[in-house]
């Protein structure tokens, strides 16, 4: 296939993707790329380079697929690299396009604009893949190699940096495909020695990671036919429905869980990698009857023991352990179903006021709509556990735990799906890192509520100083006032200052067909009942 230049290959590759908008900031570096991209696809031209690699990570997230960033190259590659971190914890998929200068100053240390030292190797160190286009023949065959290793399991972002020259130049491509590594397969005699250990089980549970994603229908048939109790990770809530009664969910270190886990006769974990603020700093004990599935070898066994360790892709295995299993006994079933019911009430109530607002938000949501959440005291306490998740496409948040990120996830889900609504859970704090976002949600007025949890500060951090030390130290932020911010960027704009406004103003935020700023205002709502501390090991004297 011939183009006219590197923007119109870029435009075709996305295409066939299945990608229709595309999130970046514009440079005297990647015009070309932008120009196509504007003139077929949506360009959504974002305030921060960072931003633009969350909105394509929420992109992909929400669509179950990829998404793909533009920016410049140096500082503009750069910008991005902390949100690639992001996308390389999680394992996402991620299309990072970067400019680069002209080929023939590429690595001369002139001081060219924009030029950086090693930009590749930064990349590298950030991305699942990375690689240069060295001329106009071959950059189809690179972003086809880029894309492949970004969707590939365990995936994450890949990053291809293109000469400024190479862009403008006309395109060769030979359209070759891309040879795929072959599905990992477990050793059949560890197989047959999982079976008959689940075959063997009459109190058998299942902890559900971000591996599980893709294998909904399979871990449902596996938990149907058991009747376990099912935990989850963060990354793996809604990979079943969390309004089913045998669902757990993301409440392994609470005391009623631990009790299961000690008294279980067979774990089954499932593409979970055990993060630490997931198992209390690793202090979580765990059976020694361990089935352990996951696709990446290396995290086999590398947190916890495993007694049969099954390489393969969850999909692909679960059926045979299904097919092995047996019914649990009735009242270890009934004993799930009751801590079930039991976490989850004492959680709602430890939350105090602010229980009416994950109320208000379960029933507004339609089923399945993408609820964004950065890194604060209302996602980690309530946001990543109380609040019902039933698709784990709509289960969007930072697992590598940076703050800020929240807002640009969310408009990346919002654009993926216009025809829903999105919320994005943040702090005053988290929003305050890129604030200069909201002008994006005013220019391109997605169907999106963002829910600003506003403590004057980083609440976690404060809580912490309170609980552990004798003064505060950075915690304490100015706030601007929200009203007229919301104002000033032509958002709508809401306050929520009691629980009974809660359900009111979010329906109404809800029923919008554009974007809405709600405020919490957590001086007036009240305080939790406990303070939320992060499980984390402060040493002491």
């Amino acid at each position: 296939m011939q183009y006219d230049n590197g923007g119109e290959l870029l435009v075709a590759h996305l295409e066939s993707l299945g990608i229709d908008t595309v999130f970046g900031i514009v440079s005297v570096h990647n015009l070309p790329l932008v120009e196509a991209v504007d003139r077929h696809l949506r360009f959504v031209p974002v305030r921060h380079e960072a931003t633009a690699v969350n909105a394509a990570d929420g992109y992909g997230r929400a669509r179950g697929s990829i998404g793909c960033a533009l920016t410049s190259t140096g500082t503009g590659a750069g910008n991005a690299a902390g949100s690639l971190i992001e996308a390389l914890s999680a394992g996402t998929a991620v299309l990072h396009v970067t400019g680069q200068v002209e080929s023939q100053y590429l690595g001369s240390g002139r001081g060219f604009i924009h030029e950086t030292k090693d930009q590749l190797g930064m990349l590298g160190a950030v991305s699942t893949y990375a690689a240069t286009v060295t001329s106009a023949r071959d950059a189809g065959h690179v972003l086809r190699e880029a894309s492949a290793a970004a969707l590939a399991t365990p995936g994450g972002p890949a990053s291809v940096e293109w000469p400024i020259d190479l862009q403008y130049a006309a395109q060769e491509d030979a359209g070759e495909a891309v040879p795929s590594g072959g599905a990992p397969s477990p050793h059949a005699d560890e197989l047959a020695a999982a079976q008959a250990l689940l075959a063997e089980s009459r109190r058998p549970l299942i902890w559900a990671g971000g591996g599980a994603r893709h294998a909904r229908r399979e871990l449902a048939a596996l938990l149907e036919a058991t009747g376990a109790g099912l935990l989850s990770s963060n990354s793996g809530r809604g990979s079943v429905p969390e309004d089913h009664p045998l669902v757990i969910g993301n409440f392994a270190t609470d005391p009623a869980v631990r009790a299961l886990l000690a008294d279980t006769d067979v774990l089954v974990t499932i593409g979970t990698h055990f993060r630490s603020n997931e198992t209390a700093d690793y202090n979580l004990k765990l059976p020694g009857a361990h089935i352990q599935i996951d696709a990446d070898a290396a995290a086999l066994g590398r947190v916890y023991p495993a007694r049969h360790a099954l390489h393969a892709e969850a999909a692909a295995v679960l059926p045979a352990l299904t097919g092995a299993a047996v019914r649990a006994d009735a009242d270890w079933s009934a004993r799930v179903t009751a801590v079930r019911d039991e976490v989850r009430a004492a959680l709602h109530d430890d939350i105090g006021p602010q229980a009416a607002l994950c109320d208000a938000l379960a029933a507004a949501l339609p089923r399945g709509a993408v609820v964004a959440r950065d890194v604060t005291i209302p996602s980690s306490s309530w946001g990543n556990r109380l609040l019902p998740i039933h698709d784990p496409r709509a289960n969007v948040f930072p697992r590598g735990g940076g703050i800020g990120q929240g807002l640009g996830m969310g408009i990346g889900a919002a654009l993926a799906r216009p025809d829903e609504p999105t919320v994005v859970i943040a702090g005053d704090g988290g929003l305050a890192v890129h604030l200069g976002e909201l002008l994006t949600v005013a220019q391109e007025r997605p169907r999106l509520t963002l829910i600003v949890f506003n403590d004057g500060g980083y609440g976690v951090l404060r809580n912490m100083q309170d609980k552990y030390g004798e003064r505060r130290s950075g915690v304490d932020l100015f706030t601007p006032d929200f009203g007229p911010l919301a104002a000033a960027c032509a958002l709508p704009y809401a306050r929520i200052a009691a629980p009974e406004e809660a359900a009111p103003v979010l329906e109404a935020a809800l029923a919008s067909d554009g974007p809405t700023l709600v405020e919490v205002d957590l001086t007036a709502l009240g305080p939790m009942k406990n303070p939320f501390t992060p499980p984390v090991k402060i040493p002491t004297a």
